[in-house]
């Protein structure tokens, strides 16, 4: 199939962020349309203001906005089959969604936390992304009430992802120890998925984007942490000329221990929350309290998450009888068999 591949976003949005990096590596042309432009082009609007926001055609061939950057990946794979993004083997396919919703899903409350908690870091982002969405040249005196309205409406929606003074040790602890996980895994593979990567890593790639650019507070832990992470970031923004190889995806059969690590941290904060988001969900409860590494962990529940999760479970159910029993063995080795119960 070919068509136009058109996208509004803007640089300070990790999704749009990983599918631009996403779109690079795998040679599809694209027209981006940054901030505003979409709407003076008069494009579509999707039924939920998303960045970012595609411009593609449906099965009538009429131009829709679409939204949702997993599922994109999925339809991008389909409709343009060279330079995959998406292991070829069914369990590596599955673990590296489970690692890109990781990345989109729990990843993003530190990307959120840091860029609107912390005082100074609110009025850097308030500015950054305003200057962003108009397109830089507005005077100050315009930017300042957008910048504060803008502002204040984020910090109002910290709760939502979980970002409140419960859940603050957690999540700083866990920003720096993913940072260190992920130092031992890159010295011995360029990307998650082995000497290619796979859509994990864009998703990965996407928050990190944000803490290794433009909120400073996580800048500045990460640079101190590990300058291996932050060098790759800044790598995998343009991936255009990284010639992959059939052979370069990870053997399943015997996944690094590096990469065990990065699933048994998954394990330890996002797949409890997850869990406990599902049954607040079912009980039509709007927040709920779990515990994450034995302390306390409330926020409000996440309709979209629950369906992340029913997702993630039906790729599981999808598995061939010898692919769930190597799936289940893995997920048990790693302490994320509870994903999938």
């Amino acid at each position: 199939m070919t068509y136009e591949v058109h996208l509004k976003g803007t640089p300070c949005s990790p999704y749009t962020r990983k599918m631009l990096a996403y779109l690079r590596y795998r040679r599809i042309p694209y027209k981006y349309l940054m901030g505003t432009a979409a709407d003076i082009a008069g494009m579509p609007k999707p039924k939920v203001e998303l960045l970012p926001t595609f411009y593609l055609p449906n099965a009538q061939g009429q131009i829709e906005a679409v939204t949702d950057s997993t599922p994109l990946i999925r339809r991008f794979e389909r409709d343009f089959p060279t330079r995959a993004a998406i292991p070829s083997h069914p369990v590596l396919r599955f673990i590296d969604s489970l690692l890109e919703d990781y990345a989109d899903e729990w990843l993003s409350k530190a990307m959120f936390h840091y860029r609107w908690h912390y005082p100074q870091d609110v009025a850097n982002a308030g500015q950054f992304v305003m200057l962003q969405w108009l397109q830089v040249a507005v005077s100050d005196e315009t930017l300042a009430p957008y910048s504060s309205q803008f502002s204040a409406r984020q910090v109002g929606r910290l709760g939502l992802v979980g970002s409140n003074p419960t859940t603050l040790p957690e999540i700083e602890a866990g920003y720096v120890r993913l940072l260190h996980l992920l130092d031992r895994h890159f010295q011995c593979h360029p990307f998650l998925m082995g000497k290619r990567p796979g859509s994990s890593d864009f998703a990965l790639f996407g928050q990190l984007s944000q803490m290794a650019q433009l909120d400073q507070s996580a800048v500045r832990i990460m640079v101190r942490t590990s300058p291996r992470v932050f060098s790759w970031v800044h790598m995998m923004d343009d991936l255009s000329g990284w010639e992959p190889q059939d052979d370069d995806w990870l053997g399943v059969e015997h996944l690094p221990e590096t990469l065990g690590d990065l699933l048994r941290e998954l394990a330890r904060g996002y797949l409890p929350v997850m869990r406990a988001n599902a049954q607040a969900l079912l009980s039509g409860t709007k927040e709920f309290t779990t515990t994450v590494d034995g302390k306390p962990w409330s926020q409000q529940s996440v309709p979209y998450q629950g369906k992340c999760l029913r997702w993630l479970r039906e790729e599981f159910d999808a598995l061939g009888s010898d692919d769930k029993t190597l799936a289940t063995f893995i997920l048990n080795q790693h302490d994320c068999i509870d994903l999938v119960q």
